[in-house]
């Protein structure tokens, strides 16, 4: 590997580690697992139809221990061309080929009409089924290094899943219906694999591999996106403790206090963020940060109005609303554009800069608003 594919593979490793585990991977979850749960579906079939299909076409034991054996063979086939087909043509088409095998065979098995088509129909299946590898494969290339250990177990319960499932439908099917249904009904999930394939995305790891960059970073793009929504979610949460907060402090310390308090807090938990955190870590950071910043911004709310006299409230308060927009115009320009440049350190140190400038400025203002009444016009001496 280059020098230019070693820096590849860093920025998507990095990308990864500062999206997490988002949305957008628990979708390529459940479908990498889908994927698990069929096959397991397929192979637990063998421990409940081997007997029933013996007795029907009298078959010798030889016979029977060839319907499993068929299975293991196109198992060992399979494993490796899938393999093949997604390495050298991409997941997704392995992902087609694999569906579109085990789903059709396994369906067909159900209407063999004698022992040589089930043998040879069971054998495709089995080809088919060589697709763990690949489910796996395709799941870990979108998982963060932080996490992989833990969410590779947790896929493997799908395979779990599959034979639990299998197991109860042949309980259900056997006594009443036959094997053919259950060969049948057994091949739903592969099925599904087919019919969802569509929303399946291409590893970006294997594009950026292939050479197809723009691809890539279209799938990176869209995990971003996706776990952008489950983050503002979460942190736009953290507005409604910062009321509590502020609503228990506020005329008990004093409005000035209570803003040096909050902010002082916010800075403190900006600060880790200067080095790029796990995502779940840099989620709570924020969902604090931004709790008590909407706290200091609530309390403000309130101070601002108190400290102007009824003839000129109205005004003076919004004067101040709108200086504190000139945050919201240069944010954009400023440290959205350092964080999208990869300089999130330097946006969290302009940050936390102008939390210290503010809690400098709250220490100097010459009023405290607790408990005095409200004036109604200018005096000389205010206090």
């Amino acid at each position: 590997m280059d020098d230019d594919q070693r820096r590849v593979m860093y920025s998507i490793d990095e990308a990864f580690t500062h999206v997490g585990f988002g949305k957008y991977q628990g979708l390529v979850l459940v479908y990498a697992g889908l994927g698990l749960f069929a096959e397991a579906t397929e192979m637990m079939i063998l421990s409940f139809i081997g007997q029933a299909v013996k007795s029907e076409w009298k078959l010798s034991s030889t016979q029977q221990t060839l319907l499993t054996s068929v299975v293991f063979a196109g198992l060992l086939l399979g494993s490796f061309f899938w393999g093949f087909v997604s390495d050298h043509y991409g997941r997704r088409h392995g992902f087609l080929g694999i569906a579109l095998v085990a789903s059709v065979t396994g369906l067909l098995s159900a209407f063999s009409p004698n022992y040589l088509s089930l043998v040879i129909l069971r054998g495709l299946v089995g080809f088919g089924l060589g697709s763990g590898p690949v489910f796996l494969s395709w799941f870990l290339e979108f998982v963060p290094a932080s996490s992989r250990g833990l969410w590779m177990v947790v896929i493997s319960i799908f395979w779990t899943l599959g034979t639990i499932s299998e197991a109860a439908l042949a309980w259900i099917v056997m006594p009443r219906l036959n094997w053919r249904w259950l060969l049948a009904l057994s091949s739903v999930p592969s099925f599904a694999v087919l019919l969802f394939h569509g929303l399946s995305p291409e590893s970006p790891r294997y594009l950026y591999m292939k050479g197809r960059s723009a691809d890539a970073q279209h799938v990176l793009e869209k995990l971003a996106d996706a776990s952008l929504y489950i983050n503002v979610f979460v942190t736009s949460l953290a507005e409604l403790p910062g009321l509590l907060f502020s609503a228990v402090i506020v005329d008990r310390v004093g409005r000035k206090v209570s803003m040096t308090i909050m902010s002082i807090l916010t800075f403190i938990f900006l600060l880790p963020l200067v080095i790029i955190e796990p995502v779940t870590l840099t989620t709570g950071l924020l969902f604090a940060a931004r709790m008590f910043a909407n706290g200091t911004y609530t309390v403000a709310s309130i101070y601002a109005p108190e400290v102007y006299p009824t003839s000129i409230r109205a005004t003076g308060s919004g004067i101040a609303s709108a200086v504190g927009r000139i945050g919201g115009m240069v944010c954009p320009l400023v440290a959205v554009g350092l964080v999208s440049d990869c300089h999130q350190g330097a946006a969290i140190i302009l940050l936390d800069a102008v939390i210290i400038l503010s809690v400098v400025c709250i220490l100097l203002f010459p009023f405290e608003t607790k408990g005095q009444e409200l004036t109604d016009t200018l005096v000389s001496d205010s206090k």
